[in-house]
């Protein structure tokens, strides 16, 4: 299944995020209960150069968009952990400042926006690299650049109070598999495809490019 396509597709991750995205190096962020959404869209960044790290844009360049939501469901549905790694910031004062951040980023750094990040238990090494990248525009995001604009030590409390709360596993939408979702279309269109109503197509040995097209003509309402 999907899962199983994502273990194989994010096997090359391990080295740096961890055994099933946990990661227990200083500085790598783990991945492990982060919202499918949200991975998908940091990998694209990092294709792109949006966000910039040659070692990402390397990784990913042969990388398909269908492969990445492998990989990142893969994730998403590991159990995530909190970061053993040691933090030098003050957590009260971590805890202070980042009621700014709970608006995007939710309740002590659990997200409930596929949007955006939870930060909870993330590792506090890779929360201070990650503001540093947003306030220096290695990552390009507006919205985040003014909130980033921190001293380190600010950086560095914010980092220890995200690091030391207890990260949550997102609601991930039930993914169906290609015959699961062809099971949906027998209704109307036959089983197997092959219709037995003269108003519905039927759908067995049709083009494949062709079918693809029509439902995206049909999503997208053209």
């Amino acid at each position: 299944d999907a899962v199983q396509a994502g273990k194989a597709a994010a096997a090359s991750c391990g080295g740096c995020h961890g055994d099933a995205g946990v990661s227990t190096t200083p500085g790598m962020p783990s991945l492990a209960g982060l919202d499918p959404d949200y991975l998908v869209a940091a990998m694209k960044a990092y294709k792109s150069g949006t966000r910039k790290n040659d070692l990402m844009k390397s990784m990913l360049a042969s990388v398909a968009d269908v492969n990445m939501s492998k990989i990142a469901l893969y994730f998403a549905v590991q159990r995530p952990a909190r970061s053993q790694a040691p933090a030098s910031g003050s957590q009260a004062a971590g805890k202070a400042a980042g009621a700014a951040c709970s608006g995007c980023h939710g309740e002590q750094g659990v997200s409930g926006n596929p949007a955006f990040p939870s930060l909870a238990g993330q590792d506090p090494e890779y929360l201070v690299a990650a503001l540093q990248a947003y306030k220096t525009g290695a990552r390009n995001d507006a919205t985040m650049k003014a909130q980033a604009a921190l001293d380190d030590g600010a950086m560095k409390s914010l980092a220890a109070y995200f690091s030391a709360q207890q990260p949550q596993a997102p609601t991930v939408p039930e993914r169906l598999t290609a015959v699961q979702w062809a099971q949906r279309c027998d209704r109307c269109h036959g089983i197997n495809g092959n219709s037995t109503d003269p108003r519905l197509p039927a759908l067995a040995a049709q083009r494949a490019d062709y079918l693809q097209n029509a439902l995206h003509d049909y999503r997208t309402g053209a």
